[in-house]
């Protein structure tokens, strides 16, 4: 598990094809400085297992499920990415529950600076809006973000200039992609409703029956 605080600003060392999946090698002074085998690293949102630590340079691998859903299949040696060690039972939540499990790519659409911040628009994927509100959690590229605004297909953050600085948000374009992850408590909430919910008047199953 993870809180959406962006340790440092790795990059990608080197990428091994493996067929139907990838082998990652990361460099991160902060992060590997106490990593090992079996470890959880989030890179870039998505929860990556250690396979190896070789001074500030760690390997992972990522299944075709993760390339699929998320823009790990994008990068490239030399590209920047997010990195967080899994949080500790005995740290401050300081940004919010973050699993690591991208639920969806959004695409940066525009960037607005501001005088001492920057209004950033990312689509949203149809399947994932009735989880975003105003004022709500997201996760975009491993970093926890309020949600300003949500509509017509997409939705705003603000970013300050440590995110600008510290993080990829501060070099995105528009078109480039992000990962996203929602308020997982969001998701549990709709299951748990949708199972209680009544059939409805035309003698249909409600949702959440599985008739």
């Amino acid at each position: 598990m993870f809180t959406g605080i962006v340790e440092e600003l790795g990059e990608i060392a080197g990428i091994e094809q493996l067929g139907d999946a990838a082998r990652l090698s990361i460099r991160g002074r902060t992060v590997t400085s106490d990593a090992g085998h079996g470890d959880s690293i989030a890179v870039n949102g998505v929860c990556l297992t250690v396979v190896d630590v070789a001074g500030e340079v760690f390997t992972a691998d990522v299944m075709k499920e993760t390339l699929d859903r998320s823009s790990l299949g994008a990068l490239r040696p030399g590209s920047p990415v997010n990195l967080e060690r899994a949080v500790r039972a005995d740290q401050r939540l300081g940004g919010h529950i973050v699993q690591g499990h991208v639920d969806g790519t959004g695409v940066l659409l525009s960037r607005e600076p501001g005088e001492h911040w920057e209004v950033v628009r990312v689509s949203l994927p149809p399947d994932l809006d009735r989880y975003v509100v105003e004022k709500g959690s997201i996760t975009v590229d491993g970093i926890s973000l309020t949600v300003v605004s949500v509509g017509s297909g997409g939705f705003t953050v603000s970013l300050i200039p440590t995110t600008l600085r510290l993080t990829t948000l501060g070099a995105k374009q528009p078109g480039d992609p992000v990962n996203l992850e929602v308020d997982v408590i969001a998701k549990h909430v709709e299951k748990l409703v949708g199972a209680y919910a009544p059939p409805s008047t035309d003698g249909r199953a409600g949702r959440g029956d599985e008739r």
